[in-house]
């Protein structure tokens, strides 16, 4: 079975309740859950909420509520996840109201190869305003796709970087490893969770794509879909 879990915290630190905001007459995360569902290869997709708030204010046939305890989405999946005989788990960000299920399903498939344990994907499209935006994650990989680092700005100008959209899959015995890890230096130093995993010899495998669309980290980002 492959899981999909999108985690939903009310309170985010730089947009309070923005999973519930309404974008186009519904909740941001709404439009996450309507896209996820298109996926082919998801067996299952269920939106992971810390809040009866949330809970109300979704309409999303397959929702759970969760610890208000867990310090990552993560955390929360991982709860989920464990709830659920699956093989493979796809944590969907519940800001990317532009994610498209081809997308979901391209990430999937790299488990074809039995090496791999934990994959995200790098996007082609990283614009010059991209490259001093602390928002927007970039990522630097060896020949194979592996991540090398993780970074949000000092960009080292001999390096090829790709702009990271933070979607994660895992197989269940790695997500259980990573969380029950605990937070390295660096993770907290550059607040990139992801930084956790490769401090601990988790490779991580990117998808290469050409994806545009943009995550929702703070409300002037609202901007990219006004249309």
């Amino acid at each position: 079975m492959i899981l999909g879990v999108i985690p939903a915290r009310l309170n985010s630190t730089r947009f309070p309740s923005k999973v519930i905001f309404n974008l186009k007459g519904k909740p941001i995360i709404e439009h996450v859950y309507d896209k996820a569902v298109q996926s082919n290869l998801l067996n299952k997709v269920i939106v992971a909420v810390d809040s009866e708030e949330t809970k109300n204010a979704i309409n999303c046939r397959d929702v759970i509520m969760t610890s208000k305890k867990h310090q990552s989405g993560t955390d929360r999946v991982a709860e989920v996840a464990n709830k659920f005989d699956c093989d493979v788990i796809v944590n969907i960000q519940g800001d990317e109201p532009g994610i498209d299920p081809l997308l979901i399903d391209q990430l999937i498939t790299l488990f074809e190869d039995p090496s791999v344990e934990m994959a995200s994907i790098a996007s082609t499209d990283l614009q010059e305003d991209d490259l001093n935006n602390d928002n927007v994650v970039k990522v630097n990989l060896d020949k194979e796709n592996n991540a090398i680092s993780f970074i949000r700005n000092n960009l080292n100008p001999e390096l090829t970087y790709y702009r990271h959209i933070g979607m994660y899959a895992y197989r269940k015995n790695t997500l259980n490893l990573f969380t029950s890890l605990a937070q390295s230096d660096n993770e907290k130093n550059h607040r990139l969770e992801q930084l956790r995993a490769l401090d601990n010899n988790i490779a991580i495998k990117l998808l290469i794509s050409d994806f545009s669309h943009r995550s929702i980290d703070v409300k002037k980002d609202l901007k990219n879909y006004e249309n």
